[in-house]
């Protein structure tokens, strides 16, 4: 779908200029700051503002949620539990989200902000103070300290985003989760969710079980995206792409697929002929439509027949319906109409693709109230759509699609030429407000060319690059180059997962002795992504340093080189980062994956310290991965439970060491999950890893025998996340996590369960 290789457009600055409503210049952040986007305006005042360990949230009945949100994020980035008080004044040290504001120029979405001894965000809505926390998270993680100033801030798109096709490649919970909070983390707002394609429909149906893939999201799934998304002030956007690409719901349903006069079957293409056929579809728009909360609703309704003269049965079937004029074509355009009447009845406004919608071909006419996003050139121009009433959203080709085993987005000119008004071709239109926004577009033709963490590592960096372009606001960098730093200080929001679970150094502040060049920062070694890596310069006694934030059990690290690597290097540790004990040494490193257990170290801080490069290069790390207290006992052990919610969230999906898979019980308390460790052990240390539903109270629990349980650790108010239990203290062959309240309406649900001696 939508994977052709069209001529890439010349994209002129003064074009840009030409369109957009302003061509910034001077960049609007804390001297010394970096932040994607920047700030719209600022002004440096005097003294700073320090993060510390009295810091608190101070909110009012409208910034409640925000506030919460900001509270669970400053903890997965820097480890703090920050209190959230309602009302009160801001001492020093605090940060105050203030709803309410009269400044209309801030519109829904932009913000105040007041920096000097404590912080304040003042918004007229939640969204806006939501949006200044995402100011204040980049800030923090690359100071504790805030220059002083003022600033305001307002996007310049209303819709900011991305599109994942999830109908080709299953992408799975899990990284769907990670992509709510890196979009948030950046601003944009917009989730576009192609669900069905040719290879796979990726929603669990209770109403058509028979079309839907192994690999596909449960409805409860869907429902705690959904609702993360909301946390966040991301719009999902579903889509069910019909009457086109409809291989896989079409397979169970063979009797509805178009068949030419020829007797050729198209197996993706619905017979729009057929009544059945819109039975079918009515059905599907009915069950799904209702679970999602947001505005809209994307048909697709793309690439559907080209030649429309090889199916004599649209013509007949459209004739009868629009009137003896009608072309066959109307048979689709029909369609289109019909299925709007549904989604409006739904109370939701329709979305599709534009390429069907050519001049001079029908009688019938898409209603106006239809939003069309513009991605070819193919059918009416943009300014064309705008005639006919439409909203756009732009979704060029170039430079936003992302295509497995395909064209990717040239970065350099999405950052330094191209502009959210521009549309594919160069194309303009004289009314910038009737285009809503833009979005990266990730569609998998070849959904085994990348795994779904790849994928994830080559989107990251056009999605900086388009929020800074939809957002609007001055460049703090002229040039690409120069933003690749930016993006690697920025690194990905807070709680982004997609390293292993357990992982102490992802997303830690990293520094190193050198860099071989500013687009190999240190923070490349520690921000999860595969793709991304840290270089030094050319000599021997070369360092990385990460801080994991507090006082950590290092018993596994696992160093993923380049083809720069270490010939001989330490690992090291420290209390305060300047006297250094040695947990590991060779002097026959061969590069690779050098996965390093049973260590035995502790400290704050730990350091890859070079010797002997292997190569004349530097020396050069993809990841540099740290793991607590030593070898995993549950790994790969027998687990049982008392409940499973279905088949697909066994017991054993708790301890397969996969950041991917879960456990997840029924709705009710208590239930609990039993790991058999094979021996017994002193256990010392439990680290459990929750999804959304979570146990707010429950024990750790050791047994000799599996039926006598002696308590090592209780709770009354957990919070979800992760808990990483140590100083425990038992003995015993079962483990049992045993819950007692649940915190949501759902069950127990662990990604993973890790226990340590």
């Amino acid at each position: 779908m939508r994977h052709r290789t069209l001529a890439l457009p010349v994209l002129l600055a003064a074009l840009v200029c030409a369109v957009a409503p302003a061509c910034p210049t001077a960049a609007a952040v804390p001297s010394n700051r970096v932040m994607i986007p920047t700030l719209r305006e600022w002004t440096a005042g005097s003294g700073s503002f320090t993060f510390g360990a009295a810091s608190r949230i101070v909110v009012d009945a409208i910034t409640q949620p925000s506030g919460a949100t900001f509270a669970a994020d400053l903890l997965a980035l820097t480890g703090r539990t920050v209190p959230v008080v309602n009302g009160g004044t801001a001492q020093a040290g605090d940060i105050r989200l203030a709803g309410g504001s009269t400044d209309a120029q801030l519109g829904e979405e932009g913000y105040r902000l007041t920096v000097g001894a404590s912080v304040t965000v003042d918004a007229r809505t939640d969204t806006g103070a939501f949006y200044g926390t995402r100011s204040l998270l980049q800030l923090i993680k690359q100071s504790p300290s805030i220059p002083a100033g003022t600033g305001r801030d307002w996007p310049r798109k209303a819709e900011r985003g991305l599109m994942v096709d999830n109908g080709r490649k299953f992408f799975t919970a899990r990284w769907l989760r990670d992509h709510i909070k890196d979009l948030a983390y950046l601003k944009l707002n917009y989730f576009h969710l192609h669900f069905s394609d040719n290879l796979g429909f990726r929603i669990e149906s209770s109403g058509h079980p028979e079309i839907v893939s192994a690999q596909r999201l449960t409805k409860r799934e869907l429902a705690e995206l959904i609702s993360l998304a909301a946390q966040y002030h991301v719009t999902i956007v579903p889509e069910i792409d019909f009457p086109g690409h409809m291989d896989t719901i079409l397979a169970a349903h063979p009797d509805l697929k178009l068949v030419s006069s020829g007797g050729t079957v198209n197996h993706g293409f619905i017979d729009l002929a057929n009544e059945r056929s819109y039975a079918l579809m009515r059905d599907l728009i009915d069950e799904f439509l209702p679970l999602f909360p947001g505005p809209y609703w994307h048909l697709g309704a793309d690439e559907y027949v080209t030649n429309y003269g090889a199916y004599p049965q649209l013509l007949t079937y459209a004739r009868a319906h629009y009137g003896p004029t009608a072309t066959a074509k109307d048979a689709y355009y029909g369609f289109i109409n019909w299925a709007n009447t549904i989604v409006r009845a739904g109370g939701k406004t329709m979305r599709m693709w534009n390429d069907g919608i050519k001049p001079g071909d029908g009688t019938v006419t898409p209603a106006s109230s239809i939003v069309v996003d513009h991605w070819t050139n193919a059918g009416l121009t943009p300014q064309q759509l705008l005639g006919r009433g439409h909203q756009l959203m732009n979704s060029a080709y170039h430079p936003t699609y992302y295509v497995l085993g395909g064209p990717k987005p040239n970065v350099t000119a999405l950052y330094e030429t191209w502009n959210p008004d521009l549309f594919e071709g160069g194309t303009t239109i004289t009314d910038p407000s009737r285009n809503s926004g833009a979005k990266i577009h990730v569609w998998c033709d070849s959904p085994n060319a990348e795994t779904e963490d790849q994928v994830a590592a080559g989107i990251r960096d056009a999605l900086r690059g388009l929020a800074q372009q939809t957002w609007g606001t001055p460049k703090a960098a002229p040039t690409y180059a120069a933003f690749q730093s930016m993006i690697a200080t920025i690194g990905r929001a807070p709680g982004y997962a997609a390293s292993p679970a357990g992982n102490l150094a992802v997303g830690r502040p990293t520094s190193a002795s050198s860099v071989e060049t500013p687009a190999f920062p240190a923070a490349s070694a520690t921000d999860g992504e595969p793709g991304t890596r840290w270089s030094s310069a050319y000599t021997d006694a070369e360092w990385l340093r990460v801080d994991l934030g507090a006082d950590q059990s290092i018993g596994r690290v696992v160093l993923k080189w380049e083809a720069a690597y270490g010939k001989a290097y330490r690992l090291e540790t420290s209390d305060n980062g300047s006297a250094w004990t040695t947990i590991y040494s060779t002097a026959n490193g061969d590069g690779g994956v050098d996965d390093l257990t049973g260590l035995s170290g502790r400290g704050r801080y730990l350091r890859v310290q070079g010797v002997t490069r292997g190569t004349g290069w530097g020396y050069s790390l993809f990841e540099l991965e740290a793991f607590a207290g030593g070898t995993d006992l549950a790994r790969g052990k027998t687990a049982v439970a008392s409940s499973t919610e279905t088949a697909d969230f066994p017991a054993a999906y708790a301890v397969d060491g996969n950041a991917a898979t879960r456990w997840s019980s029924l709705h009710s308390d208590p239930q609990w999950l039993r790991v058999d460790l094979g021996a017994t052990y002193s256990v010392t240390h439990v680290r459990l890893s929750w999804e959304t539903a979570y146990g707010r109270a429950y024990q750790l629990q050791l047994s000799g025998d599996g039926a006598t349980w002696t308590t090592i650790y209780s709770t009354a108010t957990g919070d979800g996340g992760v808990d990483d239990l140590t100083g425990l203290s038992g003995s015993g062959r079962y483990l049992r996590v045993n819950g007692t309240a649940r915190a949501t309406r759902w069950g127990y649900s662990l990604w993973t369960v890790e226990v340590y001696a």
